[in-house]
């Protein structure tokens, strides 16, 4: 993927910078795989504000992705690559031998005609998925499950990608793009391969009103509030936090504060932590 860049016509243009789209090859989804996806706006089913920020936006019709890749031995063509709203990375549409149509996510070097499988049998190609257990030291996997049979949960943004470095008895050691080290069970699946659209993350939005087109509404920063809507908030011109620590506005820890339950079953699976 490459990326447009824009000259100052406008203060708008000025720092903005949009995708080519030279990758996509169809502009219309599936219709079989596409459904209704209605956004709450960041309300509870009481119509109160519970999650801040959220709101407008464009309407985006939710694209249903096969993240177990569980059609096994049978062989699959990429049909087409195409843009999908609700993430950052892009999906191809595959049509397998028994007349089966499904979305999965794009991996990097991923073309339209390319011939994918899943299973144990599968070869160590870009787009094949396998059980961990089948997949060689060293190699770049993405869209992996945490438990068996459950569907690929972590490494699905775009550019990312997981690498496998030791096999144990029942586990499978992985280092995650956080730079977190841990064990899956061997029997998870995998897609072989780096997640596409790598230059996402080089985007750069440009201004505010196309945060509003994605449903981003605007963020206040606390020193700004009043005392009565913030810890932050209060004092004469531009005052400090106050406060030996930030803190969010319901007075919680926040900015570097650990957030995860010290005892959450799945620690100690975590070999080395996330920096």
């Amino acid at each position: 993927m490459a990326i447009r860049l824009y000259k100052a016509y406008t203060p708008g243009t000025r720092n903005r910078t949009v995708s080519t789209f030279a990758d996509i090859t169809t502009s219309k989804p599936e219709k079989s795989l596409i459904r209704k996806n209605h956004s709450p706006k960041g309300r509870n089913n009481r119509g109160v504000i519970t999650s801040r920020h959220r709101g407008g936006g464009h309407k985006k019709r939710y694209r249903i992705i096969d993240f177990k890749r569980h059609k096994i031995n049978i062989r699959g063509k990429v049909a087409s690559i195409e843009y999908d709203p609700n993430r950052n990375a892009r999906i191809a549409l595959i049509h397998y031998t028994d007349g089966e149509k499904k979305y999965i996510l794009q991996p990097r070097s991923l073309k339209v005609g390319t011939i994918i499988m899943s299973g144990p049998n599968a070869p160590i190609e870009v787009g094949n998925a396998l059980p961990l257990e089948y997949i060689p030291l060293g190699t770049a996997v993405h869209n992996i499950a945490i438990k068996p049979n459950k569907g690929g949960q972590i490494v699905r943004a775009a550019g990312t990608y997981a690498q496998i470095v030791a096999k144990e008895g029942h586990f499978i050691t992985l280092k995650l793009p956080s730079s977190e080290v841990r064990i899956i069970n061997n029997k998870c699946y995998a897609t072989i391969g780096q997640v596409g659209n790598i230059d996402a993350s080089n985007i750069t939005i440009g201004k505010a009103g196309r945060n509003r087109w994605i449903g981003k509404r605007p963020s206040v920063r606390g020193v700004v509030m009043n005392p009565i809507d913030h810890p932050h908030g209060g004092g004469e011109g531009k005052s400090p936090i106050g406060r030996s620590h930030p803190v969010t506005p319901w007075g919680k820890p926040a900015l570097g504060q650990k957030t995860r339950n010290k005892k959450k079953y799945s620690n100690k699976y975590i070999l080395r932590r996330r920096k």
